[in-house]
């Protein structure tokens, strides 16, 4: 166990931003996963809708740090295929 005052301190502060970006991670998995469910179902404005907030989700966690931007960028791209397979 860290004895230091700024040892504890960081330690602290390394609890919090770990649950807030389990948080964060869970939020953005649960949109996700909208957008397949509207994907199987076969329902194009459900999945047009739910791909646009899942995307909102995914870039505010490459501003948050969570993800990196490119890693961001190809599941939205994978998940617009998806979208984009219904309609044709």
């Amino acid at each position: 166990m860290a004895h230091h005052k700024s040892a504890l301190k960081r330690i602290r502060q390394t609890d919090v931003r770990t649950e807030r970006n389990r948080a964060r991670r869970s939020r953005i998995r649960t949109y996700v996963k909208k957008v397949e469910l509207a994907v199987t179902e076969g329902d194009q404005t459900k999945a047009n809708e739910a791909l646009r907030a899942a995307q909102s989700e995914l870039t505010r966690g490459v501003v948050k740090g969570l993800y990196k931007k490119n890693t961001a960028s190809r599941k939205i791209s994978r998940l617009n295929a998806k979208v984009r397979s219904l309609s044709a």
